[in-house]
């Protein structure tokens, strides 16, 4: 069974996962952190459950989201995963940076790009990749169906929906997503976002005032 260890980072209050299982592997989603004291909080939480990270994973490359992709993958070596049509976003983050405060953002590359519909494995676990672009035009979410349960990135919120007021986004195409792409979960699944708290599907179906069903 995979557990869920979720951390607040950076000045935007981004959600940062970390996924594991009974073999102790690990994969690190969205690592927000920013200054020394959230990395360390990351690494003192990996170190103290003796957790083996093994996959660096992007829901998408908005800078609130990839501020510690540097870090990790040095700390950690490990690869990092995100969508090929995310890459004009994650390369306008150095740019952006500065526009949220933001001074010491560390670039780093792609390893490898994820498909719609590929499976990401850590230990006995398996995450299902599904294509959501709108709030970015290379966003993806990863559905665990054991777990019941999907990492959103800023795709769908409790009562509200991602922003699409940012370079290369688009509300129709966000709507889109979340109709074919998370409301044919089933009801009971959670959502963990990337900001702010959980959800679940059924509740988001019946009374997002955005995207309802």
């Amino acid at each position: 069974m995979v557990q869920i260890q979720s951390f607040t980072f950076n000045p935007l209050a981004e959600n940062t996962y970390v996924l594991y299982d009974e073999t102790l592997e690990a994969v690190i989603i969205d690592p927000g952190c920013y200054d020394p004291a959230e990395k360390a909080e990351l690494t003192a939480f990996m170190t103290q459950n003796k957790l083996k990270p093994v996959k660096l994973l992007n829901t998408h490359a908005h800078i609130d989201h990839v501020l510690g992709n540097a870090f990790v993958k040095r700390t950690y070596g490990i690869d990092l995963y995100l969508h090929e049509s995310d890459l004009p976003v994650l390369r306008s983050a150095k740019i952006l940076a500065p526009h949220y405060g933001i001074r010491a953002y560390e670039e780093t590359d792609v390893d490898h790009f994820l498909l719609a519909g590929q499976i990401i494995t850590f230990g006995n676990s398996e995450l299902e990749v599904r294509f959501v672009p709108g709030h970015a035009p290379g966003h993806v979410a990863f559905v665990n169906h054991a777990g019941r349960f999907v990492i959103g990135g800023d795709v769908l919120f409790r009562g509200s929906v991602g922003r699409t007021d940012f370079p290369l986004s688009d509300f129709d195409t966000l709507a889109r997503s979340i109709r074919t792409q998370l409301y044919t979960l089933p009801d009971d699944y959670t959502v963990y976002p990337g900001h702010l708290d959980s959800t679940t599907i059924g509740r988001e179906k019946k009374s997002n005032p955005f995207v309802r069903i």
